[in-house]
């Protein structure tokens, strides 16, 4: 059964509107990019399976808990899912055409090795497509995440095992900025009390609970005060561009 954290964002809670909008960015980014035989790392819940899936022969979706997603794989013949932990990946040398692997190359410690092992079980020519949050615009360390990059820094690890890396950005237009502007002021009303910064000084496993609370308290905070904001904004509000320290994902498209 899947740990329920603020870290796995639900398409039905208005609470994670913001994020989940932001998130389905990179899905239709790959929609026009992914092709023949696809794997995506790391599925979720599975709402990017309706965008991806018709745009592939087969496609399996992996992640590290029990996802349900017997209506997508009823809906669409040509997807599979497969419960396991990454790295190493289970599959074969060269065997597939395309990898997305979005918001999760943060939560794991052998980050190059993720990388390695992904560029391993592609096909020569292949794509990966990877987002995962921009340091620069973390209101607060996020104990789920073991790290979190610059694009410089990501680019940099990326090109070990690539040989092309295209570094993308995900912004937002002003509406997304203004409800960037009042998350950070609500975050603030928390860590004003923590005087002793011990949120960068105390180990990530004893911060992932209270840090989980508080954000999921904020999000619905920010829903009750500023309800038309959050429901409304949509991934329409947002644009990718070339990465910079302003932008809220990184999205690279990687080639090996």
């Amino acid at each position: 059964m899947a740990l329920q954290t603020a870290e796995r964002v639900s398409s039905h809670d208005n609470s994670d509107n913001v994020i989940y909008q932001r998130h389905l960015v990179a899905y239709n980014q790959a929609a026009s990019l992914i092709h023949g035989k696809v794997l995506e790392v790391g599925c979720g819940e599975g709402y990017g399976v309706d965008i991806l899936a018709p745009k592939a022969d087969e496609y399996i979706a992996i992640d590290k808990y029990q996802s349900n997603l017997d209506k997508y794989v009823a809906k669409h013949k040509n997807v599979r899912f497969e419960q396991v932990s990454v790295p190493p990946l289970k599959f074969g040398d060269n065997a597939f055409d395309c990898v997305v692997s979005f918001q999760v190359i943060e939560h794991i410690e052998a980050d190059k090795e993720f990388a390695r092992e992904i560029a391993r079980v592609l096909k020569p020519g292949g794509i990966l497509i990877l987002s995962t949050p921009n340091i620069k615009m973390s209101l607060t360390r996020n104990p789920w995440h073991v790290r979190e990059y610059t694009y410089k820094q990501l680019t940099y690890m990326l090109r070990q095992s690539f040989s092309e890396v295209n570094m993308q950005g995900v912004f937002g237009n002003q509406k997304v900025m203004d409800y960037y502007e009042k998350n950070k002021a609500s975050v603030r009303r928390f860590t004003r009390f923590d005087i002793f910064n011990l949120q960068y000084r105390l180990p990530r496993a004893i911060l992932q609970i209270p840090y989980d609370i508080l954000n999921r308290i904020n999000r619905r905070l920010l829903l009750k005060e500023n309800s038309g904001l959050v429901t409304d904004i949509t991934h329409q509000d947002h644009f990718v561009s070339s990465a910079t320290d302003e932008c809220f994902d990184l999205l690279a498209v990687c080639v090996k």
